[in-house]
């Protein structure tokens, strides 16, 4: 493949990250942009899921919570992707055409279940035990778009109890803005080359086991435990 090496084809052509776009900083980083994010061991690189940072957070998500979510929906979501992947290049190189319907219903796989590998994977991945004060760099940024940092919160926590899905802070490079996005399915809601920086799963399946239907508490508890160093340094891989 000229010009793009095995991990930035399968980006490209899935439309992962979340829903349909792509996130900018794939290619490796150099020393001199060394705070890009690191992609090199995601699902859709290794085909393996993920380890977890952390098993359990305590006062947060327990250990009986975050293990189904990571094993049967993060994993499940894998093979999914995987499996359509899969079934659509051997179809596309070896000339045998496969039935309409089937062929769609691939193609929207590879894009739902490919989107969902890379938002578990950055939900996971930025939340923390201990939370870190907000760098400087993301902090100017939420209160020059917010007003300020609690007036995000108020927001993202609203966007959040309100999606079916999952929500997001993200910055947009095209105006350099930050947005708190609405996703209500993996490949729904979103802006097209805007990267994720603060993630939060919505589904029941990610906090029914601790909070059973008091979603309000699970986040409220969630933006006490934003990694906000991770946060960082996405917003920074963006240019």
């Amino acid at each position: 493949m000229s010009g793009l090496s095995r991990r930035d084809f399968v980006f490209a052509s899935t439309g992962a990250v979340a829903g349909n776009f792509v996130t900018p900083g794939l290619a490796e980083a150099d020393d001199a942009h060394a705070h890009g994010i690191d992609f090199s061991h995601s699902g859709l690189v290794t085909g393996k899921p993920k380890p977890l940072k952390h098993k359990a957070i305590p006062g947060f998500l327990s250990a009986e919570q975050i293990a189904p979510h990571h094993t049967a929906h993060y994993g499940g979501a894998l093979r999914g992707y995987s499996g359509a992947d899969a079934k659509l290049e051997a179809s596309i190189k070896s000339g045998e055409a496969i039935d309409g319907d089937a062929y769609g219903a691939l193609k929207r796989a590879v894009n739902s279940k490919g989107n969902s590998v890379v938002l578990h994977e950055m939900y996971f991945d930025g939340m923390t035990p201990q939370a870190p004060d907000p760098a400087a760099a993301i902090r100017t940024a939420i209160e020059q778009r917010f007003g300020s940092l609690d007036k995000w919160s108020a927001d993202f926590a609203a966007s959040a109890k309100g999606a079916a899905g999952w929500a997001m802070l993200v910055k947009h490079p095209v105006n350099g803005k930050l947005y708190n996005v609405v996703s209500d399915e993996h490949a729904m809601g979103v802006l097209w080359m805007a990267t994720p920086l603060i993630v939060i799963d919505t589904y029941e399946h990610a906090f029914y086991i601790d909070y059973q239907n008091r979603k309000a508490d699970y986040v409220a508890k969630f933006l006490a435990h934003i990694d906000w160093n991770e946060a960082n340094t996405r917003f920074r891989s963006v240019h």
